[in-house]
């Protein structure tokens, strides 16, 4: 069996097609929308090397190699190649290939149709190896002789310096790996890439996908910073669109060949894939992924408007996924580039600078390697590295990949690293957040693991957060295993300063202010990265502040809860709010793209867009830097939601507390009248109801985080009105995620009970 088409191989097919044409006939009899082809053999190749008589001749010069001498490793990579391209193929497997080609061309209506040639070996894309770009593949191969040509090519690529290093470094024994062929219709794709069915990094259950203009051999070379996209697979709610300036694409040129071009400059900005396309892929991953059982690293494009898959092969890097402490380095200067981070951990090291492959031999153990992009005869010099930086490339590129699988942390797409890092100083990166900070970090101690709590087991749809006052309570309220903060009150990190934050600026010490406001929320949102963080701006009443150092000129009120406060008096002192918006720049800036912003108490969207007008001010831009979302505690703002809708908020969180004392003119502070106070009141219900249908409606998170959050019964009614998320008080996690996850499966029974009637 020489030749084999796709439709008569499936997964189990490794030994004859290789890895790349097993799983390529594996989604053809699945259905999965693949461009026809066939495979030339394992077999093929056995036969081709034993008929030539060149195995010992081969084997001979690889059992003198020292895989760690790169240049001497490169010679004998070329001087085997050499004798497999000149050595003679068997004349009926010349025939056998030509027939195949030929039907080929007539199954898709084209005469010398265009082919995609592409190494598969056989101990390729396994679940525990990925062997990613190691082998060759050709584009735009046309004829049939030239079809004869290019496997051939393919053959010799079994051979290459870095395919050596990695079988040595593995253990994969040279004389049994063998390459099938993988010989494909070329999609001349208008938009290609690569989209991973879980989180490479964490494995979240988030398609992450990576697209660019034209082929999608831009995208996994690293030729270019494609768009990222993030997809909650449970909902297909698109949590993330990151557009990248793509600068160049591979295309057909006059003769068909591919071809790299600079990408038009109307295009270079522009959003690659629409909201539709994004949901279509999330579909196809997630039926690639329940096909095969496990997450799937997958290969796409759109040709015409018509998406095919092209490749998919197990995620080879989620058996290395753990938790660990994600402390930004104290120790350490200034950010100096940014990317994405690509494979997690910290690394420290000297800076070494690669523009050639001559170059590698100065990478020393330990080092950081900064280069516009890996490539894979890279990788000896990768594994000596400390960690990874390049200019161009996404999270789906070759050096995310290899970094991943070889545990070493990986910032790529910064644009400017090879022009901004200097050649043998200090730096250190961090993987997860993608930054480089300048000097070398010293090693710190773990942070004692909190003790006698648990991470609930339980996993739900609807997202159970936790209520958040103090800093030192975010460890312990991580520890439950809450899927983020839901309320991050502001008021208490001021009040525990003692100081006013009227008199911090009076007194001409608003740095101070900042950093008091930015060491705190960094402390929280270090203890739940990269899980999300809501940050309510300040809300404290004045007869909360009036006690405070520099707070004798408070007004007194009557009745506080219902006076100067929330966003009404923030407007009022716009230095005190803009502080907190440069606090959270600060930590932007830093990494830490988890922070929410909420306003407290608004009453009109007039407010809305003042406070975002303040926060574009300081160079913090809603929605694009931050989420920015409010809080509904008011009637006015519950019943003019689509107003706020309007003007543009990203999530809204439910403070049932203040929403019920305002709704029933009670004061939830007064003793005589705390029998009317219930938050089961229709009236108040109605109120929430209606918020979250009109937020689920617009596709707007909406969460609670009121008392009303922790009572079983009210939560049973949220998740039915659609409710994104609950968030309640640490101890209570466990609790109202049991509460929530009865709902949901309430909800379940009660739809296919019905189906039933």
């Amino acid at each position: 069996m020489y030749v084999v088409k796709f439709e008569d191989l499936n997964k189990s097919d490794i030994g004859i097609a290789g890895g790349k044409g097993a799983n390529l006939g594996e989604l053809t009899q699945a259905g999965i929308p693949v461009p026809p082809g066939f495979v030339v053999t394992a077999q093929a190749y056995e036969r081709f090397m034993d008929e030539a008589g060149i195995n010992d001749q081969v084997m001979g010069i690889l059992e003198k190699i020292d895989i760690n001498d790169t240049k001497a490793l490169q010679a004998a990579a070329e001087e085997i190649k050499q004798i497999i391209i000149e050595a003679p193929i068997p004349e009926d497997l010349v025939l056998f290939i030509r027939e195949y080609y030929n039907e080929l061309c007539q199954r898709v209506g084209e005469d010398d149709t265009d082919v995609a040639i592409r190494s598969s070996a056989t101990a390729e894309d396994l679940p525990e190896a990925s062997f990613a770009g190691q082998q060759d593949t050709f584009l735009h191969v046309s004829g049939d002789d030239e079809v004869i040509e290019y496997i051939r090519k393919c053959w010799a690529s079994l051979f290459e310096a870095r395919a050596i290093f990695y079988r040595e470094e593995n253990n994969f024994e040279h004389s049994k790996v063998y390459i099938a062929v993988v010989v494909q219709k070329m999609a001349n794709a208008d938009k290609a890439g690569v989209m991973f069915t879980v989180n490479p990094s964490t494995g979240e259950e988030i398609a992450l996908i990576e697209g660019s203009w034209g082929l999608g051999e831009a995208v996994v070379s690293g030729d270019v910073t494609p768009d990222n996209y993030q997809v909650d697979k449970k909902d297909n709610e698109i949590i993330n669109v990151t557009i990248s300036d793509k600068k160049v694409m591979y295309t057909n040129d006059e003769n068909g060949t591919s071809v790299k071009v600079d990408v038009p400059e109307d295009l270079r900005n522009e959003r690659v894939l629409s909201d539709e396309e994004l949901i279509e892929l999330t579909e196809m991953g997630k039926r690639v992924q329940a096909h095969y059982g496990e997450p799937m690293d997958t290969e796409w494009a759109f040709e015409r408007e018509n998406l095919f898959l092209l490749q998919a092969r197990p995620i080879t890097t989620l058996g290395d996924v753990k938790e660990e402490a994600d402390d930004s380095p104290s120790d350490v200067g200034d950010v100096l580039v940014r990317g994405l981070g690509a494979s997690p951990g910290m690394a420290t090291g000297k800076v070494k600078i690669v523009f050639d492959i001559d170059e590698l031999d100065k990478i020393q153990d330990g080092d950081i390697m900064v280069t516009t992009m890996t490539t894979p005869d890279m990788v000896p010099a990768m594994r000596r590295a400390s960690g990874i930086v390049t200019d161009e490339g996404g999270v789906t590129c070759h050096a995310s990949i290899i970094s991943r699988e070889l545990g070493i942390p990986c910032v790529v797409g910064t644009g400017n690293a090879t022009a901004t890092l200097e050649e043998n100083t200090g730096v250190t990166l961090d993987g997860k957040k993608g930054l480089v900070f300048e000097g070398i970090s010293q090693t710190k101690e773990e942070a004692p693991a909190v003790a006698n709590v648990e991470a609930a087991p339980i996993i739900t749809v609807t997202e159970v957060k936790a209520n958040v006052s103090m800093p030192e309570a975010a460890e312990r309220a991580a520890a439950t295993g809450a899927d983020g903060v839901g309320l991050l009150r502001t008021e208490h990190l001021m009040l525990t300063s003692g100081v006013h934050p009227g008199k911090f600026i009076a007194d001409g010490r608003e740095d101070e202010l900042i950093d008091t406001i930015a060491d705190n929320v960094q402390i929280v949102a270090d203890a739940f990265y990269p899980k999300p963080v809501w940050y309510r701006t300040l809300d404290a009443p004045t007869d909360e502040f009036i006690t405070l150092e520099g707070g004798e000129n408070e007004p007194r009120e009557h009745n506080p809860m219902l006076g100067w406060r929330g966003i009404r008096r923030e407007l009022d002192q716009p230095e005190i709010l803009k502080c907190e918006f440069k606090a959270i720049k600060k930590l932007h800036e830093k990494g830490y793209t988890n922070i929410g912003i909420m306003i407290p108490l608004s009453q009109s969207p007039e407010e809305l867009k003042q406070a975002k007008a303040l926060c574009s001010e300081v160079g913090l831009e809603p929605h694009k830097d931050v989420d920015f979302g409010m809080m509904v505690e008011i009637p006015a703002a519950a019943i003019m939601i689509d107003e706020y809708i309007k003007v543009g908020i990203d999530f809204v969180s439910l403070g049932t507390n203040d929403l019920t004392q305002y709704t029933l003119a009670v004061d939830r502070n007064n003793e005589f009248v705390a029998k009317h106070y219930s938050e089961e009141h229709p009236a108040v219900m109605k109120l929430i109801e209606r918020t979250i249908r009109k937020c689920a409606e617009a596709g707007v998170t909406c969460s609670i985080c009121g008392q009303a959050g922790s009572v079983p019964h009210i939560v049973e009614k949220l998740v039915g009105f659609g409710i994104t998320s609950v968030s309640s008080n640490a101890d209570a996690i466990a609790d109202v995620r049991k509460t929530v996850a009865r709902a949901e499966q309430k909800i379940i029974l009660d739809a296919a009970r019905k189906r039933l009637e």
